[in-house]
């Protein structure tokens, strides 16, 4: 995806994160006088609930999630892209299948409402199948980049049958 993209994922993860502290803030003062805001938590929660998928796909994109590689990176690196493949296509299979049950979990509670807010729950579904779909579109992209890569990673998927770097 294009830079435009991300930095404008970054700048609404940004923006949520600064609203949610300002959300949280007002109302721990307002509480402290004697006025609460029962709706803003329910606000802080709903964006906090997306703050995390931006977030999940922006560390994706740096792939900064933890991983336990511990017997991958013993693997020459053409088994390793192959291997890196693989487990992104069955990641991106199973984040389509939750677009399609959150879009169905959304088109249920729509006419919910969302604690003392006023507002449609609907709105706290839909992050699931757009967090979904931004996170299996990232790794469709990583995918993309592997498929190419493997044109300059030399041959062998095996280590017994050459002398390859492995890859740190």
């Amino acid at each position: 995806m294009g830079t435009w993209f991300v930095k404008g994922e970054v700048l609404l993860a940004n923006v949520l994160l600064v609203v949610i502290t300002g959300l949280v803030f007002a109302a721990g003062i307002l509480r402290w006088f004697g006025h609460p805001l029962v709706w803003s938590v329910d606000l802080a929660q709903l964006l906090f609930v997306w703050v995390s998928f931006l977030g999940a796909d922006l560390a994706l994109r740096k792939r900064a999630h933890i991983g336990i590689d511990y017997l991958v990176r013993r693997l020459p690196a053409r088994a390793h892209v192959v291997l890196d493949i693989v487990l992104s296509l069955v990641a991106i299979a199973f984040l389509l299948a939750m677009v399609g049950l959150g879009y169905q979990l959304t088109m249920l509670n729509l006419e919910r409402l969302y604690g003392d807010s006023g507002i449609s729950y609907g709105f706290v579904t839909i992050a699931v199948p757009a967090g979904c779909l931004l996170l299996s579109a990232t790794l469709a992209q990583q995918v993309i980049q592997a498929l190419r890569s493997l044109k300059s990673v030399p041959q062998p998927i095996f280590a017994a049958e050459a002398k390859e770097e492995v890859i740190p």
